[in-house]
């Protein structure tokens, strides 16, 4: 083993190699979604597919196991001896990595010197804006009813091998999408990142020697599996549940999807059974194992237990999962997975929620809880070309016992991803906004208030067509501890005279209609009597609660007080 130094300077170049390709990545892509929004995820993992670093800038659902569910596919189709220096892998499929089709994962090995000693893989997740399918973006649709509706499927095939660019590979990608552009041009800065960052890392290998490198990756890897153990050990032993629900698969309206979990802590262990979840569904809110079950897990588990510590394979060690197969969040290969994204939100929230009892310090109120994905589409006037431009729900997250509520931010698979800017759409695509404000009385009442969503005011300038996928509709984000629920979202589309409110479904639209997206805010967090006079004064003067929201908050709360 060498010296403490030494692995310590090599773990921090380790995880400097993400970052820095994370950076690159943004930078050469050509979407938005990539370039602006940050829909992806760059990282490292072992000759097993081991995650040993990830960076801090891709999205949260990647977190948990995305890269290397995808190379140790790849490592059981081709296996070692068919793995050369300069190939590069792409997989998307949906048995392997149980989330929709647009995210698709390439990767390049790593070999020690010159010899065949395989040290591991560099991996960069995009998501690819369009893989065909039935509707435009491929992955919002709310009726689809198997995953061959929703693209094309990739199951580790190799788009270079040995140096040497497949033409037909890229012509299958060339005439697959609806954006080729687009698409092929992401698709060579994530091919960039995977080239740079394989040679970062050789070039680590080449100064320290790989045994010192592999000592530094068994280091950082029983650290992180430590602080694991001690967060649990933390907890008290027992069994903990919470239950939520989603609307409705998008096929069976108005039947709601159960979410019921259970959690057992046993000393430095915690197991998550979700049994009690629903059966596979007809329509496309499923995912499979890997994409859903231990994905949602893992990210809910991260966020309680180790948020400061790096992501990598050891801090998910002490985790266990129960859940039988063909469950929407367990689902069999040939399921639609459009809407995985719009489940993992409210699973999570409901992990997180079990240990409020128990850990109340630790535990937020419900958040916003969904992708609330709205797009537009069509044919733009001003190119004739074909255009899509879609964005998700920015909203407001549950209060905790230090503090109100934070945001408006996207959901728990999002994070903290980015805003792509007004001026950007607008110059993009044949759309105005014209406002962009945080939505008054959206926050649940508390001793601690829930954060806030907002409120997005579109005019179409051209004849298109809309979509929107939203959830939580039903399921309030819910508060703690007397905290009162955040109000839901929802999208009105007022057309002429005529006004509809939707959270699933599609339009279309002329020029001069509008589009106004009310995204939900979090719940609150403590009994509403103990709130401070100064801070109730306060959410007047800034606007975040209105005249009538607190008239009625101060009459409920006299109310119980009387």
């Amino acid at each position: 083993m060498s010296d403490p130094i030494t692995l310590e300077i090599v773990r921090q170049r380790l995880l400097a190699v993400p970052e820095l390709i994370d950076k690159n990545v943004a930078r050469t892509a050509f979407s938005p979604i990539i370039a602006d929004y940050k829909d992806y995820a760059v990282g490292i993992v072992d000759c097993e597919g081991r995650l040993i670093a990830q960076c801090k800038g891709g999205i949260t659902v990647f977190v948990a196991n995305a890269l290397g569910v995808a190379v140790r596919d790849g490592l059981q189709i081709y296996g070692r001896s068919r793995i050369y220096a300069g190939d590069i892998l792409i997989t998307n499929h949906a048995g392997t990595m149980g989330q929709h089709l647009n995210n698709v994962v390439m990767y390049t090995p790593i070999f020690c010197g010159d010899g065949d000693d395989l040290f591991g893989f560099m991996a960069v997740v995009f998501h690819w804006m369009d893989v065909g399918g039935a509707i435009v973006g491929s992955c919002v649709s709310n009726t689809t009813t198997d995953i061959y509706q929703e693209g094309i499927q990739f199951r580790s095939v190799k788009l270079v091998e040995r140096g040497v660019s497949s033409e037909e590979m890229f012509r299958i990608i060339q005439y697959n999408t609806r954006f080729p552009e687009m698409v092929l041009g992401d698709v060579q800065a994530q091919i960039a990142g995977c080239v740079r960052g394989k040679a970062l890392v050789e070039e680590i290998i080449q100064r320290y020697g790989a045994q010192t490198v592999r000592d530094a990756v068994q280091n950082m890897w029983q650290q992180s599996e430590r602080a694991a153990r001690r967060a649990i050990s933390s907890l008290p032993n027992g069994v903990y549940r919470a239950s939520s629900f989603l609307d409705d698969d998008g096929i069976h309206i108005g039947k709601p999807v159960p979410i019921e979990v259970v959690v057992m802590v046993e000393d430095d262990e915690l197991t998550v059974d979700l049994s009690g979840v629903a059966d596979q569904l007809p329509g496309p809110l499923n995912s499979g194992l890997q994409g859903g079950a231990v994905a949602a897990v893992r990210i809910a588990c991260k966020y309680l237990l180790t948020p400061d510590e790096p992501a990598n394979d050891g801090a998910f060690r002490p985790l266990r999962i129960t859940i039988p197969e063909r469950k929407f969040l367990s689902a069999g290969p040939e399921a639609p997975m459009g809407g995985s994204g719009s489940t993992l939100p409210s699973v999570i929230d409901t992990i997180i929620r079990a240990f409020a009892e128990v850990a109340p310090d630790l535990v937020n109120a419900g958040h916003h809880g969904t992708f609330g994905i709205h797009m537009f589409f069509g044919r733009d006037p001003r190119s004739g070309r074909f255009f899509k431009h879609g964005n998700t729900a920015i909203g407001g997250w549950g209060a905790s016992s230090r503090a109100d509520g934070e945001g408006p931010f996207r959901s728990m698979i999002h994070a903290d991803t980015f805003e792509v800017p007004v001026e950007m759409q607008e110059a993009m695509f044949p759309i105005r906004i014209d406002s962009f404000t945080l939505r008054p009385d959206s926050g649940g009442a508390g001793r601690h208030r829930g954060g806030l969503g907002i409120e997005r005011s579109y005019t179409a300038l051209a004849a298109m067509s809309f979509q929107a996928s939203f959830e939580r509709s039903q399921c309030r984000p819910w508060g703690l501890f007397s905290g009162q629920p955040g109000k839901p979202g929802y999208v009105e589309a007022i057309q002429g005279e005529r006004s509809v409110t939707l959270t699933k479904g599609q339009l279309e639209l002329t020029e001069g209609d509008r589009i106004i997206v009310r995204t939900g805010g979090g719940g609150g967090y403590g009994d509403p009597k103990q709130r401070q006079a100064a801070l109730i004064e306060r959410d007047l003067l800034e606007g975040y609660v209105s005249q009538d929201g607190l008239c009625e908050y101060l009459a409920a709360r006299n109310e119980a007080s009387a």
